[in-house]
């Protein structure tokens, strides 16, 4: 990885019901922002939140929403690709994605290079309840870890609720990811957004870019952005308020591991990942792999308060 400039930019939805022609707008809106971004900021990386051509809580049927992303499958990625060549610059962005069948639909992650190419696509592999296809939802599951060699360094894509499950984290970073990028729409608390997002960057010394939506998507659901970036050391280099906007930050490789806390004259002296327990983890392994254990009663996701 080099030393590079990056940034979170935080947009809301159109509140409208979703139609193509929101997804169009959605699109432009979402890409005027990435513009301003790097104009201000000169970022080469830029993140936009989770499901920003439509928003988060679409407000249609798993089949219409379905045909609704194959008519405008184009519209959600080609202008993204134009615009990464136009600036030069890599960018991740959230978008639902059709299926196989009309009961299939994936929530996406997907990296544009600064050449116009699509480098790598992510399927959430942790849909919220309300979304889970397995909960009465419109998503099904990825199966697939996605980490892309860049000329920034090598990036992992996951996508809000992933980041509740530091096994995911873990493996994107064992398999090489120096920079994890974290679209979202995060429905729960900012203090969970970020204790999940510092605890995913501190647990594999990695720096994660996490982009939460603001506004409210079409059927009515509020979002409360506080994007930030985060170094290997857990550290909050930028932070965004509530409202629309972009927040920036200079990742440098070289110094990211150098104190224990940041700042401080006392050198960082572990590493996560080179000293993991690994004779544990296999010894341990069919637990992992094994039904959960709880003493704990969970409600039904879909009842009521």
């Amino acid at each position: 990885m080099r030393p590079v400039t990056v940034a979170a930019v935080q947009v809301a939805p159109s509140s409208a019901p979703l139609t193509a022609e929101t997804i169009a707008e959605n699109t432009r809106h979402a890409l005027d922002f990435v513009e301003q971004a790097v104009a201000e900021t000169g970022a080469e990386l830029v993140v936009l939140p989770e499901s920003v051509t439509t928003g988060f809580t679409p407000g249609v049927t798993v089949a219409e929403l379905h045909q609704l992303l194959s008519d405008a499958e184009g519209a959600q990625v080609e202008p993204f690709l134009a615009a990464a060549e136009r600036l030069g610059i890599h960018l991740v962005w959230g978008a639902y994605q059709p299926g196989e069948t009309p009961e299939v639909i994936y929530n996406a992650a997907h990296l544009a290079g600064p050449d116009g190419r699509l480098l790598g696509t992510y399927h959430k592999t942790h849909p919220f309840c309300s979304e889970d296809a397995e909960h009465g939802g419109w998503v099904t599951r990825g199966e697939h870890v996605t980490v892309v060699d860049t000329e920034i360094g090598r990036i992992g894509l996951i996508i809000c609720f992933d980041g509740d499950y530091p096994e995911l984290s873990r493996i994107t970073a064992v398999k090489g990811a120096e920079i994890i990028a974290r679209p979202s729409a995060l429905l729960r608390s900012a203090d969970l957004w970020e204790l999940t997002t510092r605890a995913r960057a501190y647990d594999n010394h990695v720096y994660v870019i996490g982009t939460n939506a603001t506004g409210v998507d079409p059927a009515g659901v509020c979002y409360f952005g506080n994007s930030m970036i985060v170094t290997p050391i857990a550290e909050v280099i930028a932070r965004a308020a509530s409202h629309q906007c972009w927040v920036s930050a200079r990742l440098e490789p070289a110094g990211a591991m150098r104190s224990l806390t940041p700042g401080s004259s006392i050198r960082q002296s572990f590493d996560h990942l080179a000293d993991r327990n690994l004779a544990l983890i296999r010894n341990y392994a069919e637990e992992l792999t094994g039904p959960a254990r709880t003493s704990f009663d969970f409600a039904d996701p879909k009842a009521g308060d």
